[in-house]
C-alpha cells in the first residue's frame, strides 16, 4: 500500500510530536560521551577506572552498537506519530508496506516503557552513590549527561496515550474525536 488513505487515525497533536522529538534526543548526550570514550577521552574517569573499561577491541566496539542501538530504540518513538510508523517503508524486514496493528504496537511500547524505567531511573540517585573510579567533576559530569535518560520513559508513555486515544479509543456516536 503506497497511499496512507486506509488510515482512520487523525494526524498527532502537536504536543505528543513533540515529546516523541524530546524522547529521541534523551539518549544522545550520554551517546557523545560514549563516543568520546572510544576515542581516548577519560570522560572523568581516573586513570585506573579509564583503564578498567577496556577501551579497545571490543570494549570499544561494545560502546558504539550500545550508543547507535539506543539512539535507535529512542527515534522509534517517532513512529507513534508519524505516517512511517503506521505504514512502515517497504524495505523494513517483515513489516514493511503492511499496516502496523495499533494492539501489538501500543503492547510493545508500553513494555519498553517498562524496560526503560528498569534502566534509568537508577540516575537519578546517581549523586547518592560512591565512585571510586570517576573523579568528582567527571561523576557531576557523567550523571548530567545521563539525567536525560530520566525523561525518556514518561516522554514515551505520553506519546503512547495520544497514539492510543488515535488509533484504539472508540469515540462515541455522534461526538467529535479530539486530539
Amino acid at each position: 500500500m503506497s497511499s496512507l488513505s486506509g488510515s482512520a487515525a487523525p494526524p498527532a497533536p502537536r504536543w505528543a510530536i513533540v515529546a516523541a522529538h524530546v524522547a529521541a534526543l534523551t539518549p544522545l548526550p550520554s551517546a557523545v560521551w560514549r563516543f568520546a570514550l572510544v576515542f581516548g577521552s577519560h570522560g572523568g574517569y581516573t586513570e585506573q577506572g579509564y583503564a578498567d573499561l577496556g577501551m579497545d577491541g571490543w570494549g570499544a566496539a561494545w560502546v558504539v552498537f550500545l550508543s547507535l542501538s539506543t539512539e535507535s530504540a529512542a527515534l522509534l518513538t517517532l513512529a507513534l506519530v508519524r505516517p512511517w510508523g503506521e505504514y512502515p517503508p517497504r524495505w523494513v524486514p517483515f513489516v514493511g508496506g503492511r499496516r502496523m496493528k495499533p494492539v501489538p504496537v501500543t503492547r510493545i511500547a508500553c513494555g519498553a516503557v517498562a524496560v526503560l524505567v528498569l534502566l534509568w531511573a537508577q540516575f537519578l540517585f546517581w549523586w547518592a552513590l560512591p565512585h571510586e573510579d570517576m573523579t568528582d567533576s567527571g561523576a557531576d559530569l557523567l550523571g548530567v549527561l545521563y539525567l536525560p535518560l530520566v525523561l525518556w520513559p514518561p516522554l514515551l508513555a505520553a506519546v503512547i496515550w495520544s497514539y492510543h486515544r488515535r488509533h484504539l479509543a472508540e469515540p462515541t456516536p455522534g461526538s467529535v474525536v479530539r486530539s
